[in-house]
């Protein structure tokens, strides 16, 4: 599969990497969620409690998921918002993720704030918009968007009684050597403040992934396509292992199912332990720690063949 990226130099504000251990240091994700496409409305509602509870009872809560790596592009200070486009064109893509504890028979988490941060659809992140995304791509400049180039495609939601955030956003795109993702944290504890969410603690860093066919139909379609290169499939990236939901595969239900670019629905349940803290401090968890002054998955210089990128745990 192909796609693009662009050449630029490095500007880094800030670059850390979270990793961490399984539910003990805060971190475990569940089968998809049920109801994830039902309107908020009470009787829908209800519906999303129910399937949490049947989640619980099946035992899937149980299924365990490694917290992985920040990554080298987070920023703090995110706005608390359900529309993180800011303008960015892309294929639309509506996330709800359903965040329950895993200590507790998997009841909801109300309160909990989800964050999410990913690039846009030729690999550019806010906040970092002149680093390469490797392969060939026009600049980050050249898209057309408003978009504040430090806020874009980051944001908050704060889980309702149910444990459930939704996000409006577009599907990202890729930049070398690593598959299509999106970065995550729960955190709890904190509340709202000047338009972000300020204190508490984290209790899981992790990724969500997307399956190789959907993704690579995407990439075909404007304005994906302007970037071209050597795209990394699920198989080959350094962090997803394979394990499917457990790993943070979304489930992925498309709009209209003729017409790919009208967009799709994503959705996961996320197990956490609201007592433990995942600070990204020290070793361990996928992804492994960058080296001082350089991110560790950052795109930089000439991007590698299509050989397999090395593995998290190297």
């Amino acid at each position: 599969m192909t796609g693009n990226h662009k050449d630029s130099s490095i500007t880094r504000r800030r670059a850390l990497a979270v990793t961490g251990g399984t539910v003990a240091a805060g971190g475990l994700a569940v089968a998809g969620y049920q109801a994830a496409f039902a309107d908020t409305s009470a009787d829908a509602e209800a519906s999303a409690s129910a399937s949490a509870t049947s989640t619980s009872t099946s035992g899937s809560c149980m299924t365990l998921m490694t917290s992985v790596t920040e990554g080298p592009y987070y920023l703090d200070g995110a706005l608390v918002r359900k529309d993180i486009t800011e303008g960015k064109s892309g294929v639309p893509l509506t996330l709800r993720l359903t965040v329950v504890d895993a200590t507790d028979g998997c009841t909801p988490v109300a309160g909990a704030a989800v964050e999410i941060w990913h690039c846009d659809a030729w690999g550019y992140y806010s906040g970092y918009t002149t680093a390469n995304p490797g392969g060939s791509a026009p600049a980050e400049s050249e898209d057309g968007s408003t978009a504040d180039d430090d806020t874009y495609l980051r944001g908050y939601q704060i889980a309702n009684a149910n444990g459930v955030v939704k996000f409006e956003t577009i599907f990202p795109g890729w930049y070398t050597p690593r598959t299509c993702h999106i970065h995550l944290k729960v955190h709890t504890g904190g509340q709202k403040e000047d338009g972000t969410y300020e204190g508490g603690k984290v209790n899981y860093t992790g990724q969500l992934f997307f399956p190789d066919d959907i993704a690579e139909e995407i990439f075909t379609l404007e304005p994906y396509s302007k970037h071209s290169g050597s795209y990394t499939t699920l198989a080959d990236d350094m962090v997803y292992d394979d394990g499917g939901t457990s790993s943070g595969l979304l489930t992925l239900k498309a709009v209209h199912k003729a017409d790919p670019s009208k967009g799709y629905k994503g959705s996961i349940t996320l197990g956490v332990d609201p007592d433990a803290e995942n600070t990204g401090a020290g070793g361990g968890g996928g992804g492994g720690t960058p080296p001082s002054g350089a991110p560790s998955d950052a795109p930089t210089g000439t991007p590698p063949s299509d050989a397999p990128s090395a593995s998290a745990s190297s």
